[in-house]
């Protein structure tokens, strides 16, 4: 009732204790085209949704390299990522000329929270307006971490972010038992038919025209550093995915709700397929 009179600061708590300006990044992740990224046992796979602007435009790039261990997909401002993704790169080279080694994903996570957390504390500035997908792989096994504008950040098995994800997050849910003792061909494909769920109801029920729509896929893992699948590749992979079987349910006209999905500890009573997605790595 009285929300525009806390929401032009960032440093301003609503009587229920909300702060709105923070509130609004979130939205504008919801406002960024789908991406999906899920693992196996030994590789992590990026799956993001691209399209133009406009008729007259290429396509933004949706998944950003960073190390030869780690990238990012993103959803939402893409000059906020832009910040992030020289961020994370610094970071990662400072460690590699410092200690010899790859940066350990989570510590970098970590790190990458706090930078984020800065911006709802100070009145001068305001929430950086991205969800980050990110795919790593360390000493530890394949990671897949999920950060939001809040700087809150969940160690996933499987997420989805973006505009209409909740029907790959439903694909997601619903397929995670299997996912862990698939090939990386499969892992790609999972990705894939859980991206084809996010398009809107005439481009999915198009699906057989590649020109309705554009992905790009990156995958990295064990002996594997992070690599930006080429055209030909996804067109193969396309292939397979149609073959392999019918994609994530049409998407809900509903307003999509990005919260992040479960904890790793399991908890009796029935379990919404959300709840299965993503695994909240607590302190």
């Amino acid at each position: 009732m009285f929300r525009n009179q806390y929401d032009s600061d960032v440093t301003v708590w609503s009587p229920q204790g909300r702060l709105h300006q923070v509130e609004y990044a979130m939205e504008a992740v919801k406002l960024g085209t789908a991406t999906v990224g899920l693992k196996n046992r030994e590789t992590a796979v990026l799956v993001a949704l691209c399209k133009p602007t406009s008729e007259l435009s290429a396509s933004q790039r949706k998944i950003i390299p960073i190390d030869d261990h780690l990238g990012i997909s993103i959803a939402g401002i893409t000059a906020d990522a832009r910040v992030l993704s020289r961020y994370l790169r610094s970071e990662c080279l400072n460690y590699k000329h410092s200690y010899d080694s790859t940066y350990p994903v989570s510590r970098l996570i970590t790190n990458l929270g706090n930078k984020m957390q800065t911006t709802t504390q100070r009145y001068d500035r305001r929430p950086y307006g991205v969800g980050l997908l990110v795919a790593g792989y360390d000493e530890n096994g394949p990671h897949v971490f999920q950060v939001t504008p809040s700087a809150t950040f969940y160690n996933c098995k499987a997420n989805s972010i973006g505009s209409r994800s909740q029907s790959a997050r439903t694909y997601l849910g619903k397929n995670l038992d299997t996912f862990l003792d698939c090939s990386n061909d499969d892992i790609i494909c999972h990705g894939i038919l859980a991206i084809l769920g996010s398009l809107p109801t005439d481009e999915h029920q198009s699906k057989e025209n590649t020109a309705q729509f554009n992905i790009t896929v990156a995958i990295v893992g064990k002996n594997q550093p992070f690599k930006i699948l080429s055209e030909q590749e996804n067109e193969k992979y396309l292939r397979m995915a149609k073959e392999k079987g019918a994609p994530a349910d049409p998407p809900r006209n509903d307003d999509d709700d990005d919260r992040p999905s479960t904890s790793d500890q399991p908890d009796a009573g029935p379990r919404d397929p959300e709840v299965l997605v993503a695994t909240e790595q607590r302190p």
